[in-house]
């Protein structure tokens, strides 16, 4: 059905960069390069397979551009996505076809090399896996920018020669592409396909870009140079909003705004309620890059440290020595802040390329974190090992992570036991009582808290897998968007039994999953107990302002309340309600209001 240029239309989507934005459409052609067969003489091969040769190169060299700018812009945490494609211009089975076909079929470089990519390309969109599934995205980028240097094709569009702020819609967007488009014309992203873990939604993140994903037809409902709002907070994406519409969103826009410079300004104050419940609020990190968000948001330390950064996009696998230089450097530069290490979680959704492993089927129930260590022990005990030597310049503790009972704690335990006598013996120096604890991810693990509480130094609950495993969802397929209930009754209560299983046992208890950042639901976990939080730095001055705003004895009410309701969404809805009443200008605009 086609749509009247004056109708007001609302589309709803995957919230995948929040913010706020406005502006006209730019609808991305994005068809793929049509190349037209072309024999060549026996004599030309050489010269084609040069030409080829040359354009990979280029290619790579127009990547690693990117890659520096992104890394001296942005930080090196997102720069490392284009670590993918270059593995891409490296791969010598793809590379070597090329140059085999040519010889054999003496064809044109750009119509052998086409062939081959489809076919790369439609092999990835047939694995049944989602993350696999959108690396192929990272495939076709790196073939058409071969592809534009052999034809010598240019970008067909100049976003300088358009007036106004745009946004640009798109059936898909590559990473590079998505860098290469930011300038202060483009104001937001807006696709049909694509989830919380695409490229795009990293890369919009990091540039403080709105984003709306996986909207499956917004390319054939939005024409270009429609007005369109972007509303990354909720997915929603609304075209030619009337003139009441824009300015309400305006003035949203306006209140976000002043909410966050608010907020920022008590960065330095203590995450303390108005009836003196103290709580730490530290920042999830990957790497070095990163400290200086730390602490510009006032972080209490590192309460997740993720270590897979050293074990990803690269061919080898990181020393002992990398490790330990590294984790040494974080444990000065947040001191005498606590830095909680986390040992190896790859696996799952997490892609590798050091680590040769058979494809699992499903990879979320195969091997990955805890027990894709204890199966590889000479990568653990290298990563225990570097720990181990780092806790001896700052303040470091560790976690295993998916442990899902006493057995598997018991397992690393017993290997973290014989490292640290294998460094005794060497005369090496380590933090003999460093903290270990475990990640609470699983149901199981909930379900066994009290058996661990006796065996660990502390737990931090992962609620993102938790959600996960209890719901039986995949939070990386963008079908199960609606399915994923961070405050459905059934997290809530394993998330109390946890709490109360290592209150009983006199250890502390925190939370690491994206439930922290929330500022609804961080008020039911510290209702519930919850000794403190670790998420993304920029999310802390905001939860330090709702903690701020409360009695810890409103908030146990609240969570008391809450566990009473049926749904998630029933304790959603009862919780802004609740907190409006209590606080009536927190709500004011905060962009987390549903």
């Amino acid at each position: 059905m086609l749509k009247k240029s004056n109708e007001e239309i609302v589309l709803k989507g995957i919230p995948a960069a929040s913010g706020i934005t406005m502006g006209q459409a730019f609808l991305l052609d994005q068809q793929d390069f049509i190349v037209s067969e072309r024999a060549i003489l026996p004599e030309e091969v050489a010269i084609e397979i040069a030409r080829f040769e040359e354009a990979v190169d280029h290619t790579r060299v127009e990547i690693q551009n990117i890659k520096d700018k992104i890394a001296s812009q942005v930080g090196m945490k997102d720069a490392q996505i284009f670590d993918a494609h270059l593995l891409v211009l490296e791969d010598c089975m793809l590379i070597d076809e090329v140059k085999k076909r040519i010889k054999s079929e003496q064809v044109s470089a750009e119509f052998v090399f086409s062939q081959v990519l489809q076919r790369y390309v439609s092999i990835f969109e047939k694995i049944q896996d989602e993350y696999i599934k959108e690396r192929a995205a990272d495939v076709s980028d790196v073939g058409r920018r071969v592809l534009k240097h052999l034809i010598g094709e240019s970008r067909l569009h100049d976003f300088e020669a358009l007036l106004g702020d745009i946004v640009i819609v798109a059936h898909d967007i590559s990473p590079s592409d998505a860098v290469t488009m930011y300038n202060k014309r483009v104001q937001g992203f807006v696709t049909d396909v694509g989830g919380r873990t695409a490229h795009t939604a990293i890369i919009a993140k990091s540039l403080g870009v709105p984003a709306v994903l996986g909207l499956k037809d917004a390319t054939f409902r939005i024409s270009n140079q429609d007005f369109i709002i972007v509303d990354g907070r909720k997915g929603i994406v609304i075209i030619n909003p009337s003139e009441e519409t824009k300015h309400l969103y305006s003035k949203e826009r306006e209140r976000l705004a002043q909410f966050q410079e608010t907020s920022l300004h008590m960065k330095d104050a203590p995450a303390e309620t108005q009836d003196g419940r103290r709580i730490t609020l530290q920042a999830n990190f990957e790497i070095h890059d990163e400290m200086a968000g730390v602490k510009k948001y006032g972080a209490e330390g590192i309460g997740l440290y993720r270590t897979e950064f050293f074990y990803m996009n690269r061919l080898d696998l990181p020393s002992e020595e990398e490790q330990y230089q590294a984790y040494r450097k974080i444990a000065e530069a947040a001191a005498p802040n606590s830095v909680i290490i986390r040992t190896l979680d790859l696996g799952g959704d997490k892609f590798l390329s050091s680590i040769q492993l058979p494809r699992e089927m499903m990879p979320f129930l195969g091997s990955r974190a805890i027990r894709l260590c204890l199966e590889e022990q000479e990568i653990f005990r290298t990563q225990l090992r570097a720990i181990l030597r780092a806790s001896a310049h700052g303040n470091i503790g560790m976690m295993y992570p998916m442990i899902a009972g006493p057995g598997e704690l018991r397992a690393a335990n017993a290997g973290l036991k014989d490292v640290k006598q294998g460094l005794r013996e060497k005369g090496q120096s380590f933090n003999e009582k460093i903290p270990v604890g475990v990640m609470i991810e699983v149901p199981a693990a909930a379900m066994t808290a009290d058996i661990l509480a006796k065996e660990a130094d502390f737990f931090s609950i992962g609620t993102n897998d938790m959600i996960q495993y209890t719901l039986a969802v995949d939070r990386t397929n963008e079908k199960m968007a609606q399915f994923y209930e961070p405050a459905h009754p059934a997290v809530l209560r394993l998330i109390r039994r946890t709490i109360n299983a290592a209150h009983d046992a006199n250890i502390k208890v925190s939370v690491c999953g994206e439930m922290a950042s929330d500022p609804t639901l961080a008020i039911i976990l510290m209702g519930l107990g919850i000794d403190s939080f670790s998420m993304s730095p920029a999310s802390i001055p905001q939860i330090k302002r709702s903690i701020r705003a409360l009695k810890f004895s409103d908030s146990e009410e609240l969570a008391k309340q809450a566990l009473r309701l049926s749904t998630g969404l029933e304790v959603e809805e009862f919780m802004v309600s609740a907190i409006k009443k209590l606080v009536p200008d927190f709500y004011s605009y905060d962009g987390q209001t549903r």
